[in-house]
């Protein structure tokens, strides 16, 4: 379990199943640390657009970081999803 922790990224899980995951995984595999090293642990393990985003912030509370990354994840997915309307309407108008 503990080498499962020390993998443990994003990908393309939600930002709410990776935490739900890591929590889950830290609870099986018995570990207790102090609160830097659970933000460092959950940091390391988003994905890079992410990560550039919610690190420019200082976190004291895991919770804190979880729900700026959510707010980043939202943003990202509706710029990808703008930028697919914005090319298909181009794409069909031409």
């Amino acid at each position: 379990m503990y080498l499962k922790l020390q993998s443990l990224h994003q990908g393309s899980k939600s930002m709410d199943d990776y935490y739900k995951e890591m929590e889950i995984t830290m609870i099986q595999a018995n570990v207790i640390e102090d609160r830097e090293a659970t933000l460092a642990r959950f940091l390391n393990g988003l994905n890079r657009k992410i990560v550039n985003m919610v690190e420019l912030e200082h976190y004291v509370e895991l919770e804190d970081m979880v729900h700026t990354a959510m707010k980043m994840e939202r943003q990202i997915k509706k710029r990808g999803s703008t930028r697919f309307q914005t090319n298909w309407a181009s794409s069909s108008l031409a």
